[in-house]
């Protein structure tokens, strides 16, 4: 039988639901030489703002025992040397771009995103867990009026592709997050980002991490993301979600796709496998090959209730 792997997000059709999450298949071509993009639905890159920005300082990753901690910090060349350097070498792999931008205000989103106004991407996401430097370095992802305001910014630079508000999961009810960001006009979320944590150096007595809190990934925060899924989706049965948190296999990704996910993000599972899209695809094809499943857009939100 062969699997008809199609899925939409809006107005985007990609070939398959498996996409490379942002942060973890570097700023242009660096991982594509490892892992063809072109096998990917699309390929999520690093967050740029429209600065050059330096990051945090080491050491920045930890090893958990599920996972890992990170506190890079956003780092990236700014986004008109990305569009000029980067995103060139990307698209020469055949890849369908994602771009991610970032900000510490709503004026700075709103300048990224009109910088890729005619950009060779197929969706812009938003990530909005970076502080707010005009109120007191809150998050924006933590705030409804701070989400509202930044997506209603990126959404006036009349954007041609699809906007996905990159949501936060340290919040204590993200449906009415995603409820403003939907409401400000994003078309759909990728749910969710990293997790807070800490690590600590016992013998040295400090954090293990230069910038102290750091944002956990890996299996350990699936049980998370797929809660964060399942309760957006129940809320917006109609909105595309991106699911990222923790998907290693196809099994993985079968499960956040019956959560509610429309795609699926595969992000740390990259660091240590650097193929590990390409694998987790065919796992989820053979997932649906085995069990008679003919469309892999039939999973999404298919979740038996008790």
């Amino acid at each position: 039988m062969t699997v008809d792997t199609r899925v939409r997000i809006g107005t985007l059709e990609l070939p398959n639901p498996i996409v490379a999450a942002s942060g973890t298949f570097g700023h242009a071509d660096e991982v594509a030489r490892l892992c063809d993009p072109r096998e990917l639905g699309a390929v999520t890159t690093k967050s740029q703002a429209v600065f050059a920005w330096g990051g945090n300082p080491p050491p920045r990753l930890h090893p958990t025992a599920a996972g890992m901690l990170n506190s890079v910090g956003l780092q990236g060349p700014g986004i008109d040397r990305w569009i000029a350097d980067d995103l060139p070498r990307l698209r020469a792999t055949g890849a369908r771009v994602i771009a991610s931008i970032w900000g510490r205000s709503v004026d700075e989103f709103a300048e990224a995103a009109a910088r890729l106004r005619d950009a060779e991407v197929v969706a812009v996401e938003v990530n909005l867990s970076c502080p707010n430097v005009e109120h007191h370095s809150a998050i924006f992802a933590h705030d409804t009026d701070a989400t509202s305001q930044v997506i209603a910014a990126v959404v006036d630079g009349s954007l041609r592709v699809p906007v996905l508000a990159k949501l936060s999961p340290n919040v204590t009810d993200i449906v009415t997050i995603a409820a403003a960001a939907l409401g400000a006009g994003a078309d759909g979320c990728t749910l969710v980002n990293t997790v807070l944590g800490l690590s600590v150096d016992a013998d040295a007595r400090r954090a293990g991490l230069g910038n102290g809190i750091g944002g956990l990934s890996g299996p350990a925060i699936k049980p998370i993301a797929l809660r964060a899924v399942s309760e957006v989706a129940r809320a917006f049965p109609s909105v595309p979600i991106v699911g990222t948190g923790g998907v290693a296999t196809g099994e993985d990704a079968v499960e956040m796709l019956l959560a509610g996910a429309t795609a699926v993000g595969v992000g740390t599972a990259t660091f240590a496998e650097p193929r590990a899209p390409r694998r987790v695809l065919a796992e989820l094809v053979r997932w649906c090959d085995d069990r008679g499943v003919e469309r892999v857009a039939e999973l999404t939100g298919a979740l038996e209730r008790s």
